[in-house]
């Protein structure tokens, strides 16, 4: 009888290229130590370096799916390393040979040797800005100031999808807020005097929200919303040193939001300061948000859901002629 050659083993090894080369998983160490024979078709992989360096040769090449089947002869188990992104012609040779049904096939194994981890395509977004900044005519010329009206557009077109409840408008939306964060990041990479990164914004957000729960990362406690925003409260007093409650408040938001923001600042501070006279329709309106905002209702959300009322109502009229 004649004995029946053993078909070997194909693994596709995947890596992330969002991850440093060289922090693969274990089973990905050990599969590669392991294989009788390591191919790469790109001489140019991140993780060429790291594997010479750990002991394991991998030779560039390119094999088609014949020529790879054929490298697992005799039971031999041949490592892939793909490209970042994938070599489909390989893959589908391979599927096109399994189908035929004339070719023993060896075991066909993917193994993906690291993962993306939370946060990682923010990466992706870094680089693709970095790159339209340098090289797109239009947003080469951009600056803070000339962005500023951008943002709250976008803004105001997230409070909308929050109102709507619409997931994918909301998912677009949230990514056009983070666009107008990472390209103001960018551009402030450019400043010859007082220069700072994404990586500066992500590190400060971290370091005040680190510093602002002590509750979750210190030894303090809490129980309810009410005294999270003590917390929240008293911290950001002790950073920012103010000289007046007033001191950070925007003016330019919204008259309704900066009555109520300035309200809840005097609220908070134990202040009684009595609400300026005036019989206008701004005395009125500034009376009317303080009151809410002491109810716990946002009067800026309040007077947008009934101006949508009264749009649903004006449709309704229109399409009743």
């Amino acid at each position: 009888m004649t004995a029946v050659e053993e078909p070997g083993r194909i693994v596709l090894l995947t890596a992330s290229h969002r991850v440093a080369p060289g922090l693969l998983s274990w089973p990905a160490w050990q599969t590669l130590r392991a294989a009788d024979l390591v191919l790469c078709p790109d001489a140019g992989h991140p993780q060429l370096p790291y594997l010479r360096e750990a002991g394991v040769e991998a030779e560039v090449s390119a094999p088609d799916a014949q020529e790879l089947v054929a490298a697992c002869a005799g039971g031999r188990t041949v490592v892939v390393l793909p490209s970042g992104e994938g070599d489909r012609r390989l893959t589908d040779g391979l599927a096109r040979l399994a189908g035929s049904g004339r070719v023993q096939m060896p075991d066909l194994e993917l193994l993906p040797g690291s993962y993306d981890l939370p946060g990682a395509r923010l990466l992706d977004l870094v680089q693709v800005m970095d790159r339209i900044r340098r090289e797109c005519p239009w947003s080469s010329q951009q600056t803070h100031k000339g962005l500023a009206k951008y943002a709250l557009e976008e803004a105001y077109e997230l409070v909308e999808a929050v109102e709507e409840g619409d997931r994918d408008e909301l998912r677009e939306e949230l990514g056009d807020v983070l666009l107008q964060v990472v390209f103001h990041a960018r551009i402030a990479e450019e400043d010859p005097e007082a220069p700072f990164s994404v990586d500066d914004v992500a590190g400060g957000i971290v370091e005040k929200l680190i510093h602002r729960h002590p509750h979750v990362f210190g030894d303090e406690s809490a129980e309810t919303p009410q005294e999270v925003k003590e917390h929240w409260l008293r911290m950001k007093a002790v950073e920012k040193q103010r000289a007046s409650v007033t001191d950070g408040v925007p003016l330019g938001q919204p008259a309704l939001a900066l009555a109520a923001k300035l309200s809840a600042r005097t609220r908070t501070a134990g202040l009684a300061v009595p609400l300026p006279a005036g019989e206008g329709v701004g005395h009125r309106l500034l009376a009317l948000a303080t009151e809410a905002e002491a109810s716990g209702v946002d009067p800026e959300a309040a007077l947008r859901a009934a101006a949508r009322a009264y749009r649903a109502a004006i449709r309704a009229a229109e399409e009743a002629e």
